[in-house]
């Protein structure tokens, strides 16, 4: 099967003791990772104006430099703000490495829409997510071709 996104039903998650946020802790993790979703829009921005390579996964669905530059900013980023919560990453599960989870874990989506990047038509995002006892409790989502973000 062809697909353009990976299956949160694969993750293993097990108990890490992070107990759910407050809500203001969330709105100043919102406040963190927006910035951090803008640098790593900025990054696929500048591949995009390159002539990029295309890849595949595994999984067959395409893959660019793209993909990894936002996911090795946002990781970085995810590290510094936050070390003791897990993060699941679409890349890091389209190379193949297991994803472990605990009640807490950040859900990334580097650049969500590789087809649409590719066809170079402005219509993919940058996704970092917050998950807690398996409901998403934070999210950021910037498309970078139109300058756009949403944090909630």
């Amino acid at each position: 099967m062809h697909t353009d996104y990976f299956d949160i039903r694969q993750v293993r998650q097990i108990p890490n003791g992070i107990e759910p946020m407050q809500n203001s802790s969330r709105r100043t993790l919102t406040r963190t990772l927006i910035p951090l979703a803008t640098r790593a829009g900025a990054r696929i921005m500048q591949i995009y104006a390159t002539d990029f390579t295309v890849t595949e996964k595994a999984d067959a669905s395409p893959v660019t430099q793209a993909d990894q530059a936002a996911e090795d900013i946002i990781l970085a980023g995810l590290r510094a703000v936050a070390p003791s919560i897990p993060v699941v990453s679409e890349e890091a599960a389209g190379r193949g490495e297991k994803m472990v989870a605990g009640s807490s874990f950040f859900l990334v989506d580097p650049l969500d829409g590789t087809r649409e990047f590719i066809n170079r038509n402005g219509e993919f995002t940058v996704n970092i997510g917050l998950i807690e006892n398996g409901m998403p409790t934070l999210g950021v989502i910037y498309a970078p071709a139109l300058d756009r973000k949403s944090g909630v």
